[in-house]
């Protein structure tokens, strides 16, 4: 393969967190809050160990689990100095939906056609979904990481700062032990603990997994039909509708409500094509849908109806572009055309993104931390100055703005 895999695993690792947190947080049992964390590392292990056969693991899968197991130092340090992801939707979009890219997933989608034929008959989830998250991801497998799978959640559950979130994934990586589909010392992953070519955590594969290829056990690093059939049975968890649209591109007339646009909206989308909102495609079937205009970049730049399966993407991830770009990237693996990209206004830099944040704050708004990210925080208090001001409410952050408040 022609690409760069360097700037693959920055992408990869970047949202590491973001799944770990809202993964391993829907699972954690009341239990482990209250979990002990810290101290002495043997005797953290054994207790660890302890709740494993509880739980129902053998006291042998956890000995051969923990045997040499250690704090890995640079997961801490990843842990404390996330990368801050600041790329606008064009910038993040046409990074990660590259024609090399686009060609790839095509070459899969055709290589395990059966598998994907499978995976949309069982659980509903078209092969253009799974294979753009396969490749936002790992691309397609090449960069899972480089971590210690066993170190990295040993470290993480160690540590006093989330035990919650990371001791059930360890019980679990215990359990895969068990089950002869991990080895403890050599599998490797990413910082957060995430496993394979769709980067999943320990209780999501047990909860999820698929043997897509029947050779008896669940290996989401090596096999293809393995990670396509487990993300897609992962999905259709998440919400999944079957024979429902997540994204559409679509064109705007000059004046909308734009207050009413942006993710958590009321409307429909054929109520937003009657007011000239018109799909790319031509396919206005799902007008009876709820639909929120979303506009990444104000609306001067792309946009999109975003129906009720794009909430999916939320779960996977937290990240508006993230998701907003996955999700295209789907659209594009199952026939849409490149994006319009428009003309956006100018939008701030960090330190102007954060001056911004720090006066809407002022203004009574909550915008959650002053961290130059245009969240979904900034964006709604945004969209009611705009409002307030008598400016298009698009949400979309500009000098103009800034200059006004």
């Amino acid at each position: 393969m022609h690409r760069s895999l360097a700037s693959r695993s920055a992408i990869a690792l970047l949202f590491a967190l973001a799944l770990a947190g809202s993964a391993a947080a829907q699972q954690a049992p009341d239990t482990a809050a209250t979990a002990p964390c810290g101290g002495d590392l043997s005797a953290f292990l054994q207790g660890v160990k302890k709740d494993a056969v509880a739980a129902g693991a053998s006291a042998a899968a956890a000995d051969a689990a923990f045997a040499g197991a250690e704090i890995d130092p640079k997961v801490l340090s990843r842990d404390r100095a996330q990368g801050v992801f600041k790329q606008t939707f064009l910038e993040f979009s046409q990074r990660t939906v590259s024609q090399a890219r686009l060609d790839i997933g095509r070459q899969k989608m055709k290589q395990y056609a059966d598998v994907f034929a499978r995976a949309e008959q069982e659980f509903g989830v078209p092969s253009g979904v799974i294979t753009a998250f396969w490749a936002m991801e790992t691309d397609f497998g090449a960069v899972q990481g480089d971590f210690n799978t066993r170190n990295a959640l040993v470290t993480l559950s160690h540590d006093c700062r989330r035990p919650e979130l990371f001791r059930p994934q360890l019980i679990a990586l215990i359990e895969m032990v068990q089950h002869g589909d991990l080895d403890p010392a050599t599998n490797t992953g990413a910082w957060a603990g995430e496993i394979g070519q769709v980067q999943m955590l320990p209780r999501d594969i047990i909860a999820y997994g698929m043997d897509g290829d029947g050779d008896g056990h669940i290996r989401l690093k090596q096999s293809g039909p393995d990670a396509i059939l487990t993300a897609a049975k992962f999905i259709q968890h998440l919400g999944f509708e079957r024979g429902q649209p997540w994204l559409q591109e679509v064109t705007l007339p000059d004046n909308l409500p734009w207050e009413k646009s942006g993710l958590g909206g009321t409307m429909k989308a054929g109520e937003w094509f009657a007011l000239g909102v018109k799909p790319r495609d031509g396919n206005a079937a799902f007008g009876n849908l709820e639909g929120d205009l979303v506009l990444p970049q104000g609306r001067m730049g792309p946009a999109f109806i975003a129906y009720p399966n794009f909430k999916i993407y939320l779960e996977w991830n937290k990240s508006f572009i993230y998701t907003t770009s996955a999700a295209y990237f789907g659209t594009r693996l199952s026939g849409a055309e490149p994006y319009l990209k428009g003309v956006p206004e100018q939008g701030l830099a960090n330190d102007q993104m954060k001056a911004l944040q720090t006066k809407l704050q002022s203004l009574g708004h909550d915008v959650g931390e002053i961290d130059g990210i245009l969240g979904s925080g900034t964006r709604v208090a945004i969209q009611k100055e705009q409002q307030r001001l008598g400016i298009p409410a698009d949400g979309w952050a500009t000098p103009a703005l800034l200059n006004a408040l």
